[in-house]
């Protein structure tokens, strides 16, 4: 565990988490789902197998998904959008079938259950001692049954997603927009994420405090609160 800089003393009240990567496992996830898809869309006849189309479809999805947040592509064409790609990259312009898939994509995504290991040990400490709440970029309709499906949503007093609040991580307005929801303020509260940029800086830049959910110890020389490449590392930090 690294704590960067400076330990103070913990008074906070409310604890604010990034779902994706962060508690639920969204690579195994994501994984689980496409090769169901290739399976039942016999993709072979388009794929030399599925590994290549996982991690094709992986590439586009990350490609498109900034563009998403950027504001630069639409929600309704980001669901087909990283699959009409991928298709199109292995010969396959399909568009009726680049739509079937995405819609299939999110039917399937929530029925997946992978956590990162120690989320369950970690939420059942926090929620004695804090309100714990979700602060996601991803879609209303997946993220709430992806929280359902895996057992943990009982253990979140708001879930806020950017469509529900109607700004992305790391614009201030999102964690402001959350703070607001959970009646907290900017002193008793901490952000708990994978991503350096829209969690980390995001919740720095908006003035709570963070802690670094950091298992691929990417290099960094950013000044934030704490760092842990464990979930269970949080523990002593909380």
């Amino acid at each position: 565990m690294i704590l960067n800089f400076f330990y103070r003393h913990n008074a906070y009240n409310h604890v604010f988490f990034d779902l994706d990567r962060t508690l639920w496992d969204f690579e195994q996830n994501m994984r689980d789902a496409l090769r169901d898809i290739f399976a039942e869309h016999k993709l072979d006849s388009i794929f030399p197998d599925s590994t290549t189309f996982i991690e094709s479809f992986d590439r586009n999805n990350h490609y498109l998904w900034d563009k998403y947040l950027k504001g630069e592509l639409s929600k309704d064409v980001l669901r087909y959008k990283r699959f009409e790609v991928t298709l199109e990259q292995f010969g396959c312009k399909n568009t009726p079938l680049a739509k079937a898939l995405g819609e299939e994509y999110l039917a399937i995504m929530p029925l997946k259950t992978a956590l990162v290991p120690g989320t369950h040990e970690l939420l059942e400490y926090l929620s004695e001692r804090y309100i714990l709440h979700i602060i996601s970029n991803g879609f209303q309709e997946v993220q709430l049954p992806k929280l359902q499906r895996s057992n943990i949503d009982h253990f979140f007093r708001w879930v806020i997603t950017s469509e529900y609040s109607g700004y992305h991580k790391p614009d201030k307005r999102a964690f402001g927009f959350a703070l607001s929801k959970a009646n907290a303020r900017k002193n008793e509260s901490i952000m708990i994420g994978d991503d350096l940029d829209a969690d980390i800086l995001g919740a720095k830049n908006f003035g709570i405090d963070q802690i670094f959910y950091n298992p691929k110890k990417i290099l960094h020389n950013q000044r934030i609160t704490y760092e842990v490449r464990d979930l269970k590392e949080i523990i002593r930090v909380l």
